[in-house]
């Protein structure tokens, strides 16, 4: 193999990983958008409240933003 065929390998690898990244978070994006009542999200809530912080982040980041986005919605 040369190098250049190496390097067009690479990028092609290093593009898919990142679109099955981006997939995988979508998806997690839109589960997480499932829990849109006060009763659904004191549920997840109490799950999330089980792990770590740094277990959680990916998902409060997640949380924070799709709340923000449902106030600003309602608001404007």
């Amino acid at each position: 193999m040369s190098r250049r065929t190496t390097a067009v390998e690479f990028v092609r690898n290093y593009l898919e990983a990142r679109r099955a990244i981006r997939r995988d978070r979508l998806n997690l994006e839109r589960e997480l958008a499932s829990y849109d009542t006060p009763s659904a999200r004191l549920d997840l809530d109490a799950i999330l409240a089980r792990h770590t912080d740094e277990d959680t982040r990916e998902i409060q980041a997640i949380l924070n933003r799709q709340d923000v986005n449902r106030i600003t919605t309602r608001v404007g």
